[in-house]
């Protein structure tokens, strides 16, 4: 298992920290932000393959934002992976 940290870039939320065990996603914790919204896909996201989150969230926007706190966990996952 390999705990990860990674600073967000435009959005609410200021971090993202999570682990990655065997492929899959672990304890994803979002700082700042939509609390209910992160804490409701952090917990359907738990257990889930990488590769699986990346696929469903990669692109996804906020508002008027290129980009997304679930955005922004894939560019994380990406960072995480090399």
């Amino acid at each position: 298992m390999s705990a990860h940290t990674y600073k967000t870039r435009g959005v609410c939320a200021r971090q993202i920290d999570f682990e990655l065990e065997d492929g899959a996603l672990r304890e994803v914790r979002f700082t700042g932000g939509c609390d209910g919204n992160l804490r409701a896909i952090s917990k359907l996201i738990d257990g889930m393959p990488a590769d699986e989150v990346v696929e469903l969230l990669e692109g996804n926007t906020c508002n008027t934002k290129p980009t997304s706190c679930a955005d922004q966990l894939v560019q994380a996952i990406k960072q995480a992976r090399g």
